[in-house]
């Protein structure tokens, strides 16, 4: 094996298959990360733990064809440090030798005929805009649960109806939810799967900026996931299927219905947070024009903030771990923000509010982005 490749872009491939190296290896070859070189130039590095698979494609001038299994996150460190030139890499005796200007590496080989064969991903089911798709999973994935002994609630649902998906996380506290069009192969496709949320967002992140990412799927039977675009692509094994009906609790009756520009609040609330010890929440009391932001810790310390802010119904004297405020926030990327309730004790929805475009008035009825994150109030107990 030997071939010749720009560093970057073989930076990027290698920093793509390693996120999939188990930091314990059940088995040692799976500490490797199998390179693989055609006589068509085509280059190829993956990672696989039985669990997930990682492959990246990219362009190599490549002298001789071959496949070698290399230490991966070894081969990851060395990669992501070479200077800026072009990287050589080429098999002699038992190494992978890295060469790039005057560093030169050598990697011991690992027995590539033991490496397990890489899982093949399901049909494709449909496409979807890469930046849509990770804007949506960083959306929920902060509301995924991470204690493993409930492995349905660390993942993200995705169910899928026709050309709408939706994206769901809980941690039985909370629930974030995201509403998006894709373009699936079949019409009539339906779905109904758990991702584990952390391969998810990794995955989601990593893809190359503007690639559309294809998705695959296949019948009850499947337990994988697939999903690739800009030459980058993984396979996930799927988690149980069970998962609560979260749609239903996104919708209800509210007496309360309050609007806040968004920038100003998150701000006032992490200057809030600053009081506040594990398990204190920030307190919220929202009257027809304003909102007051307070905290306190015993008698050692205190905040208290006012803000301007629009409400509809019943005032509201409402309180939240001040960490599940930001992170519901941090899904909205509109000005201002909804949160709804109908009492202190009783799950608040926050959405967003579509901006204006610059021929409108306001925006237009019925609009919405499509996010949803239901959170548990703490109860306030004076």
């Amino acid at each position: 094996m030997e071939f010749r490749v720009d560093r970057q872009p073989f930076a990027d491939a290698v920093a793509w298959a390693a996120r999939t190296l188990p930091a314990r290896p059940a088995l040692p070859v799976l500490a490797g990360m199998l390179i693989e070189v055609t006589e068509q130039g085509a280059l190829t590095l993956a990672a696989f733990d039985y669990e997930v698979s990682a492959r990246a494609t990219d362009e190599a001038a490549v002298a001789e064809p071959g496949r070698a299994l290399v230490p991966g996150r070894l081969l990851s460190d060395i990669v992501r440090n070479l200077p800026n030139q072009p990287v050589e890499v080429f098999t002699k005796g038992s190494e992978v030798v890295v060469r790039c200007g005057p560093a030169e590496f050598g990697l011991l080989t690992l027995p590539v005929e033991d490496y397990p064969t890489l899982p093949e991903p399901p049909a494709q089911a449909g496409t979807v805009p890469g930046d849509l798709f990770a804007a949506a999973v960083a959306q929920v994935t902060p509301a995924a649960g991470r204690d493993d002994t409930l492995p349905m609630l660390t993942g993200v649902r995705v169910d899928i109806e026709g050309d709408t998906m939706w994206l769901a996380c809980t941690d039985r506290y909370r629930i974030a939810a995201r509403e998006l069009t894709w373009f699936p192969q079949d019409p009539g496709f339906t779905a109904g799967v758990v991702v584990p949320a952390r391969t998810l967002a990794d995955t989601a992140k990593a893809i190359k900026r503007g690639a559309d990412v294809s998705i695959g799927l296949g019948g009850t039977a499947d337990t994988l996931i697939g999903i690739s675009g800009g030459g980058r692509s993984m396979t996930s094994r799927l988690l149980d299927d069970q998962y609560i009906n979260y749609r239903s609790r996104l919708t209800g009756t509210w007496t309360s219905v309050a609007e806040i520009r968004v920038a100003p609040f998150v701000e006032a609330i992490k200057r809030a947070a600053l009081v506040t010890e594990r398990g204190t929440p920030v307190r919220l009391a929202f009257t027809a024009d304003e909102v007051r932001v307070r905290a306190a810790t015993g008698d050692s310390a205190r905040a208290n903030e006012s803000l301007g802010a629009r409400l509809d119904g019943d005032d509201i004297d409402i309180a939240f771990a001040p960490q599940y405020l930001l992170d519901g926030l941090a899904g909205i990327d509109t000005e201002y923000a909804r949160l709804e309730c109908s009492g202190p004790t009783k799950a608040a929805l926050l959405t967003a509010i579509p901006d204006k475009k610059d021929d409108e008035d306001s925006a237009p009825e019925g609009a919405d982005t499509g996010y949803r994150y239901l959170a548990m109030p703490v109860r306030l107990t004076t």
